[in-house]
């Protein structure tokens, strides 16, 4: 043999390149990906909050055999393996479970996703007139760049509960028929002291006010008419008064669908891929599975953007409650030992995006490190800021085992960091559930212009996404 012939085959067993999906994948399951990727676009378009996501992962479950567990706990019902359940948390976030054959205090399988992204909400009394227009007072939601959100067309989601307890659900912008709101932006020709300034402070957030009209009410002799205008319509549709915006949730987000980018149509442009990318293919992954060794779970957070908090974020106590609900009807003479042993035991992958390489900002990546779009599924060891601050950092020997069961069941797979070690950073709910002493590590689809109004990820990653997700329930 010669040196030359040897040096290839050492170089081929010892080093490793990570591989192109649309390269390994035959034309069946070519088809599939883009099969999967018009579903999770569909998804996408009926999903543009997390109260809508919720909605929308419910209605989805019961469809496919799910019981909402608080009739389980109020029939005093015991769970069998192969029952589908599901947790709904005040219509922001849910949970769903497929008890396993497996004693459940051998530990579950987890894949926590959040349903909630950065957004524009109203403020509390938001209606006000100036200038001969009508405009909504906002507070942006999550990290944004707020310049991003100005000149753009937004549709309005929200729900206002009445001074009678009546719930009403609005939504307006998304067909095509609505009308669009829209934040305005200042002219090239009068904008030499804007752009004078740092990009963080040429629009700022009490700049981001949305018009929503300009028509005056037809009675003379009033004041604030165009804003009386606008109360008058949407109390004719809504029958809402002024005051019980002080009660509502309004959310401003892009309006207008999911749409395929490229020639080739291998890349999905949409708001909020960060995180109902993973949302949706663990949701799609749980689905698939029937009569689990272990029982399965997937968990949809709230208020991850924000930091977890709240009653409906993961740093509330309603996961390891509804946990102990699910221990306690499967298990005979339940105690809080059982339901510790359930949490420790547990292996988690915590489903969320990463930093897709952008050859358009190349100097905040590490090439070597950074996760590609097109190469598959992305394990990410450790998130947070800088030294590693907020992260949970996942061991060797966890990672060794996620990266068995990718290789195993012919997942396209690849590493990757959140950017250069200096450069930012940021987190998930990874460590949140680590401090059970579960196994967790990161892991999803690496994503271009995380963040922006409008996000870009490749089909063939959301599709390897799902499959590595039903690989980990199945394992």
């Amino acid at each position: 043999m010669s040196e030359e012939t040897k040096g290839k085959k050492l170089q081929k067993t010892l080093t490793h390149k990570w591989e192109n999906v649309w390269e390994k994948i035959d034309q069946n399951e070519n088809q599939q990906i883009f099969e999967f990727g018009d579903d999770y676009k569909e998804f996408l378009n009926v999903s543009k909050t997390e109260r809508l996501a919720t909605d929308e992962i419910i209605r989805i479950a019961e469809e496919n055999g799910y019981e909402n567990l608080d009739n389980l706990i109020k029939n005093g019902s015991k769970l069998k393996p192969g029952q589908k359940i599901y947790a709904n948390n005040k219509g922001k976030s849910v949970v769903m479970y497929i008890i396993g054959t497996e004693d459940i205090t051998e530990g579950m399988n987890i894949i926590g996703s959040h349903v909630d992204a950065p957004r524009i909400d109203l403020k509390q009394f938001p209606l006000y007139e100036d200038s001969e227009l009508a405009l909504l007072k906002t507070h942006y939601y999550g990290g944004i760049k707020k310049y991003q959100w100005v000149s753009l067309p937004l549709a309005l989601h929200g729900v206002i509960v009445k001074n009678n307890g009546e719930k009403v659900n609005i939504s307006i912008g998304e067909d095509e028929n609505d009308p669009i709101f829209m934040i305005t932006d200042l002219l090239p020709h009068l904008a030499k002291d804007q752009m004078a300034k740092k990009l963080s402070e040429g629009i700022t957030g009490e700049g981001l006010n949305i018009v929503i009209g300009s028509i005056p009410y037809s009675e003379k002799d009033l004041t604030e008419k165009i804003k009386l205008n606008i109360l008058s319509t949407l109390n004719e549709k809504y029958d809402i008064t002024e005051q019980d915006f002080t009660t509502a949730e309004f959310q401003a987000v892009p309006a207008g669908k999911a749409r395929d980018l490229g020639l080739d149509r291998s890349l999905i442009a949409a708001y909020a891929h960060d995180d109902r990318v993973c949302a949706y293919t663990s949701l799609r992954a749980i689905l698939d599975i029937d009569n689990p060794t272990k029982t399965a779970v997937a968990l949809f957070a709230d208020k991850e953007e924000i930091g977890s908090v709240g009653n409906t974020g993961m740093n509330s106590l309603f996961f390891e409650n509804i946990t102990a609900e699910v221990v306690s009807l499967v298990k005979d003479n339940y105690n809080e030992l059982l339901l510790k042993r359930t949490l420790l035991n547990s292996r988690v992958l915590s489903a969320d995006v990463s930093a897709g390489f952008d050859p358009n900002y190349p100097e905040v990546l590490d090439k070597r490190n950074a996760p590609f779009i097109g190469k598959g599924i992305t394990l990410v060891k450790y998130t947070g800021a800088r030294g590693k601050g907020g992260s949970n950092d996942a061991n060797a020997e966890y990672i060794s085992d996620i990266r068995r069961i990718f290789n195993e069941n012919n997942i396209v797979w690849q590493m990757g960091e959140l950017g250069k070690v200096d450069q930012g950073g940021g987190g998930t709910i990874a460590y949140m559930l680590s401090k059970y002493g579960m196994e967790v590590v990161d892991c999803g689809v690496p994503v271009l212009s995380m963040h922006a109004p409008y996000e870009v990820v490749s089909k063939a990653d959301v599709y390897m996404t799902y499959k590595g997700y039903y690989a980990f329930y199945k394992a």
